[in-house]
């Protein structure tokens, strides 16, 4: 609600400010967020709560992806805004489209019913879809967003047959009531059911971008601007995991024999075709929209545990996931400029003669999407294939083993263009105060987490206990 209030506030405001004084609209929504974010802390709730005739859930794991999603929105405004005014796109539009995105994001992470759900999941992709088109001079940006609203829409009818479905056989939308009649009726689990779970699935794997779910994905990375790409591939992710843990944990948790070799399917698939795919890129906007397909993989198969460590790794790694990758897309925005994109591979050839602070950034970056030691990258795959381990499945930990081992190459191949090729392109890099701060705070949590990894894998432990 307050989210809501100051996001209007921020509309309004936006229509009496010129081009020229298009930075009260950016401080307004930062602000914006940070009275969220403190009212997010303030309102911690003690125990699980169930409100709004059981359409709204507040518990420990709600509170921690709220704040995450807060935080990485806000870092994605810093990172945006020396672009957006380079390129003549800084509209109140992009803030207020992922403040929207924002407001769908917190529905769903606190979702208890299939509708409340629903209903966040389209806030969100609605609001994607906007800023996918939001430069329209630009027909690539326009093709991806056409791209991504037809995919999306089908994605979203096959969820949306899915959930009824499930209401049908199970007579709720919501996810407790929804568990306690599939354990109190065991003749419920039967095609009819697992023909709505298949459905549900389908929607849950296109809004992660799992394989073979995954054809906008890329497509989108590279058609967006470097911000809306930056956006996307952030806090989404957190509210995706939210969609998959409230409806096939919380929902349908007693049915995990049987959905499990869904997820199982789709990981692997994730796992394969995402490496392999992205070693064949020059364009390291695609190259880093299908190693997100490979890092899906990943997410999935901690899920597929069905344990309380399973789902813990999969918060751990989306988390630290998406501090690497906002850092990474944070650089590619650095080295644009006023009518030209560093989307190719090339742009990034000797970024230490150019500026080894840059450089120094986005090895760490790399190193830390990689899995490399110490950086937290590594601990993120560490929890997930213990706990794939755990659940005595060999064979998946040593093929995630091999996925990375090909991962680590299209990472490192970017480390050696940087440290190792002459620079093609000789244009002083150029960025504000405080976007070089919040990119070093990036760089330092990636390190951080990575010497001290305990404190949040005990915090993901503890909010899905």
């Amino acid at each position: 609600m307050t989210l809501l209030g100051l996001l209007c506030v921020v509309l309004v405001a936006d229509l009496f400010v010129d081009d020229e004084h298009r930075n009260v609209t950016y401080w307004l929504s930062m602000a914006s967020l940070a009275i969220t974010m403190w009212v997010l802390f303030s309102t911690a709730p003690m125990e699980r709560t169930v409100l709004f005739s059981g359409a709204y859930v507040s518990d420990a794991l709600s509170q921690a992806m709220k704040i995450a999603v807060v935080g990485f929105v806000a870092v994605a405004f810093v990172y945006a805004r020396d672009y957006l005014r380079a390129n003549d796109l800084h509209k109140g539009e992009y803030y207020v489209l992922g403040m929207f995105g924002l407001l769908g994001m917190m529905i769903m992470i606190s979702a208890n019913s299939m509708l409340s759900m629903y209903l966040g999941l389209e806030t969100l992709a609605l609001s994607q879809y906007a800023l996918v088109a939001f430069d329209r001079n630009n027909a690539n940006s326009s093709e991806a967003a056409m791209k991504y609203f037809v995919l999306g829409a089908i994605a979203s009818g096959a969820l949306l047959y899915g959930i009824s479905w499930v209401y049908g056989v199970t007579g709720t939308l919501e996810f407790s009531t929804m568990a306690a009649n599939i354990a109190a009726n065991p003749d419920m689990n039967g095609l009819s059911l697992w023909f709505g779970l298949a459905f549900l699935i389908v929607g849950i794997a296109f809004k992660f971008g799992a394989v073979p779910f995954h054809m906008w994905l890329p497509d989108v990375y590279e058609g967006a601007r470097s911000p809306v790409t930056l956006y996307i591939a952030s806090a989404p992710k957190i509210a995706a995991l939210a969609l998959l843990l409230r409806i096939l944990v919380d929902g349908l948790g007693d049915l995990h024999a049987v959905w499990a070799d869904m997820i199982m399917v789709l990981a692997v698939l994730s796992l394969l075709v995402g490496n392999v795919v992205a070693i064949a890129q020059t364009n390291i906007k695609r190259m880093l929209g299908y190693s997100t397909i490979a890092h899906v993989g990943f997410i999935l198969l901690a899920v597929f545990c069905g344990t309380v460590k399973g789902n813990a790794a999969a918060l751990f790694y989306t988390l630290t996931y998406i501090v690497a990758t906002a850092g990474a897309f944070g650089i590619v925005i650095l080295l644009s400029r006023r009518g030209y994109e560093a989307e190719r591979l090339s742009d990034f050839k000797g970024l230490n003669a150019r500026s080894p602070w840059l450089a120094l950034m986005m090895m760490f970056m790399m190193l830390s999407l990689a899995g490399i030691p110490p950086l937290v990258g590594f601990f993120g795959k560490l929890n997930v294939i213990d706990a794939v381990l755990s659940s005595g499945y060999t064979g998946l930990a040593v093929l995630m083993v091999l996925a990375s081992v090909v991962g680590a190459y299209y990472y490192l191949r970017v480390i050696w263009y940087m440290y190792f090729d002459a620079a093609e392109d000789q244009a002083v890099l150029q960025a504000s105060a405080d976007t070089r701060v919040v990119l070093g705070l990036n760089a330092m949590a990636v390190l951080g987490l990575g010497l001290v990894p305990g404190w949040l894998w005990a915090l993901c432990t503890r909010v899905l206990g």
